[in-house]
């Protein structure tokens, strides 16, 4: 089965994007209006109406890149002058880049024979701090220029790190309130630290108490689902259901590509990928990367015991269970937000037929795929399952055998591929070799109790995650209620406005009594000034 491909009239016109739903209200909108406006309004996710193709030419001139740049190339794809200047958009990516502690963003290292892909050196220590420091920016150009007229309220659920990232890329944005929802007691220490000790009066994190992330992520879709409420705050997402996160996470599969084929002179060189996967939003990066030309293999979703999407992939059953506490949090999801814009092209880019798997999905926690589409899906990924056994003994082996530390969720990604190489399913043997990279999608630092029961003694944890131990936190509890959210973030940014405003006011005042102290003084020396001239010329007379 061959996707739809369309081409854009005009080479030079943004992408523009619809919604997977179909309304009629939500087709064809710029990349402006689906970052600002995050979900559709019709309750679906925005896909690019078309692919930009990248060519073998184009690859090979961008091998002497750097990260930041070869970003401007891939996002420029998508984005053209019409939507964002050149020099404004290479301002934004190189300014995102800049926040990462190593030169190479996203750096490579040879492991046990495949590599991985280092994702965890932004300033929250995860794999969200490439779109977020990016995500963060974008908000802050469109606000300037005019966009909600510039005010804008983030509402976001996390299983741990698109908090913290997400507050990373939006504290102390002018304009911007962002409210973060976390499940109570299911975070690790650290997560919910990185996120609470953030001190910047835009910044509001809320514990759900007696809730999962998928109840957290439930409360935002809901939210945005509230014509009144979303339209009344201006209410923006930073959750991977808006596009940017996506279309900036494809640029590090871009990166690995062009980093370890740089001696290859064999065109049909393909590098595969093993994602560590809840949300399914970083391995679909890796697919529209593929989509685009990218000479991607095999797509590995990895996943821990909340393993639906393996359970789709292997039998087609993508059918909602209760949520696991697992040892990986961030992947302790049992319904995939992102997985709905890959329904869609599974579904022949056709709104009519995902709006029917949706509903009924949604009606009774339960779709089932058979025949072709489903051999089309497994022809664009292979899954595996990692239990907890599983992912304490890949942490515990690659710190023994080979020096390298794995977080949890990095290590499912790693077991998953040694899985596919261990079952010998007709998959070739080079799978685990030179060509197959595994994602890190955190440092392990962050999960000090999950990884201390593979490793002991562990290894020191960064100054950076260390010193959130020694401030300070602020949060909020909120029961497990839309309607209590809703008006719990309406009163959190109605009181922040108006400190704003009282602010605004003192700094105001202020400057108009030094104003007028300066009219003074300024009127007194030149009132010393005649009286010295004055006394001047009399003297001259005598």
């Amino acid at each position: 089965m061959c996707y739809p491909n369309k081409s854009t009239n005009d080479e030079n016109d943004s992408v523009t994007y619809s919604s997977t739903r179909g309304s009629d209200s939500q087709k064809n909108l710029s990349f402006r209006e689906v970052v600002m406006r995050g979900l559709a309004h019709d309750r679906g996710l925005f896909v690019p109406d078309n692919f930009p193709t990248v060519t073998k030419e184009e690859l090979d001139s961008w091998r002497s890149l750097s990260y930041a740049d070869l970003a401007v190339e891939v996002i420029s794809k998508f984005v053209k002058e019409d939507q964002v200047p050149r020099a404004t958009l290479q301002d934004i990516i190189r300014r995102s880049c800049a926040s990462f502690r190593s030169p190479d963003v996203t750096p490579l290292v040879d492991v046990n024979g495949h590599y991985v892909l280092e994702l965890f050196h932004g300033p929250t220590f995860a794999f969200k701090d490439v779109a977020l420091q990016m995500l963060g920016n974008f908000f802050e150009y469109f606000l300037e220029t005019g966009s909600n007229g510039g005010r804008l309220a983030v509402l976001g659920a996390t299983s741990g790190d698109t908090g913290s990232a997400a507050i990373y890329g939006l504290r102390g944005k002018k304009g911007i309130d962002c409210v973060i929802l976390y499940p109570k007691g299911r975070v690790s220490d650290i997560q919910e630290r990185q996120m609470t000790t953030v001190e910047d009066g835009n910044i509001h994190c809320v514990a759900i108490e007696d809730g999962t992330f998928d109840d957290c992520q439930d409360i935002v879709k809901a939210s945005f689902n509230d014509a009144e409420f979303r339209d009344r705050v201006k209410l923006g997402a930073v959750n991977s259901i808006n596009w940017c996160r996506v279309l900036a996470q494809t640029t590090y599969y871009f990166w690995t590509y062009l980093q370890l084929t740089k001696d290859d002179d064999t065109e049909d060189t393909k590098i595969n990928f093993s994602v560590p996967t809840g949300n399914f939003g970083d391995i679909l990066a890796g697919y529209y990367a593929k989509r685009m030309g990218l000479p991607v293999g095999k797509l590995i979703v990895a996943t821990n015991e909340n393993d639906i999407l393996h359970r789709f992939f292997s039998k087609g059953e993508y059918h909602r269970h209760d949520i696991l506490h697992s040892i990986s949090p961030s992947m302790d999801i049992c319904v995939s937000s992102n997985f709905e814009r890959y329904l869609f092209h599974l579904a022949g880019d056709d709104p009519t037929t995902l709006a029917q798997w949706m509903s009924a999905f949604e009606s009774t926690g339960k779709l089932t795929i058979t025949g072709k589409k489903l051999e089309q899906a497994r022809n664009d990924f292979m899954s595996r399952r990692a239990d907890t056994v599983m992912t304490l003994e890949t942490i515990k082996t690659y710190n023994d055998k080979h020096g390298y530390m794995l977080c949890p969720h990095s290590a499912v990604g790693v077991s998953a591929v040694h899985q596919i190489k261990e079952q010998d399913d007709g998959q070739p043997e080079e799978l685990i070799l030179r060509n197959t990279v595994c994602l890190a999608t955190a440092h392990e630092a962050k999960f000090p109790d999950a990884c201390r029961r593979a490793v002991d003694p562990l290894p020191t944890p960064p100054p950076l995650l260390a010193a959130v131990f020694t401030k300070k936190t602020r949060s909020s509890n909120c029961p497990n209620d839309v309607k209590v959210v809703q008006a719990f973030m309406e009163k959190r940014i109605s009181e922040r406005v108006e400190a704003e405003k009282s602010q605004k006011q003192l700094v105001d005042a202020a400057a108009a009594a030094h104003f007028k102290r300066g009219l003074f003084v300024g009127a007194a020396i030149a009132g010393l000034a005649i009286v010295a001239q004055l006394i001047a010329k009399k003297s001259s007379r005598k």
